[in-house]
């Protein structure tokens, strides 16, 4: 269980597909293979089957086509809450480069050192956005630096402070009945999980070009991060139930405001989709 809440926290959620460069390298497929071609040849040498035709591939050849988080920060004891999401213009081919959006989201996080918060993502996210950010042969020292001695200073790199906490590492086990889903652990608890789109259809939208409904998709995943670890805080303590209740107010009116502008407008059918899980909760 974590302990400690920072003055800044990204709760944060990654989008990848495998990379078609990735796999012509290493298959050693004509270069002008199509990029469907070339995926269904990874997804054959990852072990596809019948049952299992787009099997989890290793996170190095796969290429990051978004990242998303809910930001809380305290400013002058007042806290604030932001939706962020990259590449920020999804339909535009500059900002939709895989070295755009890691740099930019590993700059942000070098810079503002926040507390990150995220669902597998010791194992899964943080790790594939450094192995691609070496790939791509990024250099991003505020991110990578570390402090001489744990207690001196931020740290994403240590298991032995806060400041990255992976919440299924807190929740679940690495195999037997004790696994669990974020979409598992939200639904239950009556926040949105999966819903309408699901991680198996990236890659098909991807390959479609619906860039646009993939951060739409990725920004659920965050704000779904965010409110589980809302939840989490308040089980252990650091929310006392009022608290509690008043962050999640805020993450409504955070939804509210982003709803009433059209360019995130999309967000409503998530807050639709959190009322009506709201409503199932045993006691309503």
């Amino acid at each position: 269980m974590f302990k400690s809440i920072q003055k800044e926290v990204w709760a944060f959620d990654c989008e990848w597909v495998p990379d078609p460069h990735a796999g012509i390298v290493l298959h050693d497929l004509p270069p002008a293979t199509p990029p469907q071609r070339v995926l269904e040849a990874m997804w054959a040498h990852g072990g596809a089957t019948a049952e299992d035709p787009t099997p989890f591939l290793k996170t190095v050849l796969c290429r990051v086509i978004s990242i998303a988080a809910v930001r809380r920060r305290v400013v002058n004891n007042v806290r604030k809450l932001d939706l962020l999401w990259l590449p920020r213009k999804p339909d535009d081919p500059g900002e939709q480069t895989e070295v755009s959006i890691l740099s930019k989201f590993l700059g942000a996080v070098g810079k503002a050192k926040p507390q990150l918060v995220g669902f597998n993502s010791r194992s899964s996210d943080l790790k594939i956005l450094v192995q691609r950010a070496v790939v791509n042969g990024l250099s991003i020292p505020d991110f990578c630096r570390r402090p001489d001695k744990p207690w001196e200073g931020c740290d994403y790199f240590a298991r032995d402070n806060e400041w990255h906490i992976d919440m299924m590492e807190i929740l679940g086990s690495w195999g037997g009945k004790s696994t669990v889903s974020l979409n598992e652990i939200a639904r239950l608890s009556g926040i949105p999980g999966k819903f309408g789109t699901c991680g198996d259809d990236v890659a098909g939208l991807w390959l479609a070009g619906r860039w646009r409904e993939i951060v739409e998709y990725n920004c659920f995943d965050a704000l779904t991060t965010y409110l589980v670890w809302l939840r989490i805080a308040h089980f252990s303590g650091l929310f006392t139930p009022e608290q509690y209740a008043e962050e999640e107010q805020e993450v409504r009116d955070l939804i509210f405001e982003l709803a009433a502008q059209p360019e995130t407008a999309f967000v409503e059918r998530y807050l639709e989709e959190w009322d009506r899980l709201q409503e199932l909760l045993p006691g309503k």
